[in-house]
């Protein structure tokens, strides 16, 4: 697997199209690579997001977020490896990132208030939501492994999230 080092003419040819058809729609690589990672943040926000409880407890509301999070992983293996690429890469503009942090807000207000108490209380909310992401990523790669242990994994990955946070 290339990443975003990938050669266009590559990318081309996985999506099945002649390479001069990206440029159609992309003036330069960047812009591909800026506009997918908009469309897989996008995706994940949307799958998160989608029946927020607002107004329910802090709990509650993160575990809403997580179910959704390690959902959406989960079933989509690749666009998730996609998206922790191009989350790194310094491909990504800065208009992208904020694009998302915009998009992000609910979430980004429940992360705050997850570092406002319990053993985050110092941390920033970036803090917080990286650890999310850590044992989430754990949590997936489990359920890829072990399937049939889906419900089993998300619920520990949770639990261990929660401790992790509200402890």
């Amino acid at each position: 697997m290339l990443g975003v080092s990938a050669p266009t003419a590559k990318i081309a040819k996985e999506a099945g199209v002649a390479e001069g058809t990206l440029f159609t729609y992309f003036a330069n690589k960047d812009e591909l690579l800026n506009r997918l990672y908009l469309e897989l943040k996008m995706d994940l926000r949307e799958a998160m997001m989608t029946g927020y409880p607002a107004g329910k407890s802090l709990v509650v509301r993160n575990r809403h977020v997580w179910d959704r999070f390690i959902g959406w992983g989960s079933a989509h293996p690749l666009k998730r490896r996609a998206m922790r690429q191009l989350a790194v890469s310094d491909r990504i503009t800065e208009e992208s990132k904020k694009l998302v942090g915009d998009a992000f807000g609910e979430f980004d207000d429940m992360m705050r208030e997850c570092a406002a108490g319990g053993a985050m209380r110092h941390q920033p909310p970036s803090f917080v939501s990286a650890i999310m992401s850590a044992i989430g990523d754990t949590t997936m790669d489990f359920i890829m492994r072990e399937p049939a242990q889906a419900k089993r994994y998300t619920k520990a990955g949770f639990d261990a999230f929660w401790s992790a946070v509200a402890g």
